[in-house]
């Protein structure tokens, strides 16, 4: 009887024996094929896909952010799905993606690409080490690959895999000009059974946890071929069970071969993976194709298309502009106060405006912090929290000498606007980077913002016992004890820098 493996592939070999003794050498095989990750990955396409030199590369993906204009995403960007071709093919089609994340917080960047170059079942998990690009070296998250490598047959270190493959590698040097700080996950994938992608999935999301700083790209084009009018209805429908978030669909459809995507197992795992993790909302930012991009139909065309899935897969409380109004209102404020003694003379009639609600006004001066204060229960209409805070934090917060007024030009201003407090009895109930807390025992109270964890990187137990011991002056394991109140809330934070890099 002939041994079948997880994607429907036939073995020749069978008996207890005879897959005993494959498994051993599959093992062998992993361990000896681990040996072979280089301590820096030199790229494969540099010069050919993108330009290897520094300054001409950081100029053409300046330019291609410059022009892409994308829809503002209402919720945390938690995954892109972005084209891999010639820069001046599909470049511009990726900074669309590229350009709601700019100067996110994002810590972890897992890039799932297809192999083009080595034929192969199942999963290639770069495993430690740097990758290396015109712009620079990016470390590998080693401690998120061992989440992944071996942990299933299918997925493990396939070092050809990544010998001349170009569909992660063309993703680098965009994060690289939008992100600071963060570290990678390469991943090259085969031939996989839909199995194998949702086994990739749930390794994913146990590899993720309650982590809000993880940021996935599925990397793929379209249409590959010759028939313009083929390439407008296969893409159509291709971008239709996109929208849906259809993965099971998606997959036998690119069997069938009624849809293309060269990238598709990547992307049904990311689908996969995003509605595991209850992320619903895809949006389409941009499509387009090689015949529109050069302007003349040709006997090989290919399709591009980028899209978001958000993170919350929900509105927000403030749109675009009115948070930027706000963060207006801040800066106008501080002008004000720092130059004549008064309070800015101003009102509102927006609704969203006039909710009463908390908020915190954070500054920053060349990164580093400059003052930061607010409140935790809204006492009066919003806009004029932001303008009284704006003030506290630029000349009362006790940390630090008052700002001067010519210095404002270099403050960067950060605002957080704060749900409703909600008491909980089990600190489990606590989502770093989700929720900011407020501790509170007899007369002493800290709180902490949800983007301490995500800035700090703190784990949970180092988060609570550093806001018990250093906000609330209390022991640090003083959060364990029952008679400790606990609160939760969540907090909409934008900037100034982010505002501007969104127009």
């Amino acid at each position: 009887m002939e041994n079948v493996n997880s994607v429907g592939r036939k073995s020749p070999v069978s008996g207890n024996k005879v897959t005993s003794f494959i498994l051993v050498m599959w093992c062998f095989c992993v361990l000896v094929s681990n040996s072979f990750a280089q301590e820096v990955k030199q790229p494969n396409v540099a010069g050919a896909f993108y330009p290897d030199n520094p300054a001409e590369l950081s100029q053409m993906i300046d330019k291609f952010l410059e022009s892409a204009n994308p829809e503002p995403v209402e919720g945390e960007i938690f995954a892109l799905i972005c084209p891999h071709a010639g820069y001046g093919y599909s470049g511009q089609v990726a900074a669309y993606g590229y350009k709601l994340i700019k100067n996110k917080p994002y810590k972890t960047i897992v890039v799932i690409g297809p192999s083009h170059q080595y034929g192969f079942s199942g999963v290639s998990v770069y495993p430690e080490g740097k990758f290396h690009t015109p712009l620079g070296d990016l470390e590998i998250d080693k401690g998120f690959t061992k989440e992944l490598i071996n942990k299933d047959e299918e997925i493990r270190f396939e070092p050809r895999a990544f010998e001349k493959e170009h569909s992660v590698e063309v993703q680098l040097p965009f994060l690289q000009k939008v992100l600071r700080d963060f570290k990678i996950v390469p991943i090259i994938v085969g031939d996989m059974a839909l199995s194998d992608c949702k086994n990739l999935a749930a390794l994913l999301k146990k590899a993720i946890g309650e982590r809000k700083d993880v940021l996935v790209v599925a990397s793929t084009d379209m249409y590959h071929g010759g028939d313009y009018q083929a390439l407008e209805a296969t893409d159509n429908l291709t971008i239709s069970f996109l929208k849906n978030m259809d993965s099971e669909g998606l997959y036998y459809g690119l069997r069938e071969e009624k849809l293309q995507l060269c990238g598709g197992f990547a992307v049904v795992t990311v689908l996969i993976l995003s509605k595991d993790l209850g992320h619903e909302k895809l949006q389409v930012l941009k499509y387009t194709n090689s015949a529109e991009v050069i302007g003349a139909k040709s006997n090989w065309m290919v399709g591009y298309v980028n899209c978001a899935i958000d993170r919350e897969g929900e509105a927000t409380m403030l749109n675009q502009n009115q948070r930027k109004r706000l963060l207006e209102i801040a800066r106008k404020s501080i002008e004000t106060y720092l130059g004549s003694g008064k309070k800015l003379e101003v009102k509102e009639q927006d609704p969203a405006l006039l909710k009463e609600m908390g908020a915190f006004v954070t500054l920053h001066k060349q990164g580093e912090l400059r003052g930061c204060i607010g409140n935790l229960i809204g006492q009066e209409p919003l806009y004029l929290t932001i303008r009284d805070m704006a003030i506290e934090a630029a000349v009362s917060d006790p940390r630090f000498m008052p700002v001067e007024l010519s210095e404002l030009k270099d403050i960067e201003i950060e605002i957080s606007v704060l749900s409703p407090m909600q008491r909980v009895n089990n600190p489990e109930e606590i989502q770093l980077g989700v929720h900011g807390v407020l501790i509170r025992r007899g007369f002493r109270s800290g709180v902490f913002l949800p983007q301490v964890a995500t800035e700090t990187g703190w784990s949970k137990e180092e988060f609570m016992s550093n806001l018990c011991a250093h906000k609330a002056g209390l022991s640090p394991d003083a959060w364990k004890d029952k008679s400790t109140e606990i609160h939760i809330f969540t907090a909409e934070v934008f900037s100034e820098k982010e505002i501007q890099s969104r127009e």
